[in-house]
């Protein structure tokens, strides 16, 4: 099990991107247009300077929703690969079987 603090970092990281994303994704869109005045560049990069680093989508971290495991997280998942191992044996994850040949 991840530290309980970790998995709360990781989550407030989600709910900021969420939130400030579109806000992020607009003053990008601002400073990578060629149109824009030096003055209004300048502006945007600030601005998008003063939002917080954590409502970054690049600082998230895939994480297992049952342990928290940092590593070796299937993004379809959303699980670390032991525990998938573990349910699969199990058959609780519809449609995923042993292979044997």
């Amino acid at each position: 099990m991840a530290k309980t603090s970790n998995v709360e970092r990781n989550n407030k990281r989600r709910r900021m991107a969420k939130s400030l994303g579109p806000k992020r994704a607009k003053l990008k869109a601002l400073i990578m247009d060629k149109n824009t005045t030096d003055e209004d560049r300048y502006a945007a990069v600030v601005k998008l300077a003063q939002t917080p680093r954590n409502s970054a989508k690049v600082r998230i971290r895939n994480r297992c929703e049952l342990t928290g495991r940092p590593r070796a997280t299937y993004r379809k998942f959303k699980m670390a690969r032991n525990k998938l191992r573990e349910l699969a044996s199990k058959g609780q994850i519809p449609g995923m079987v042993k292979s044997s040949w």
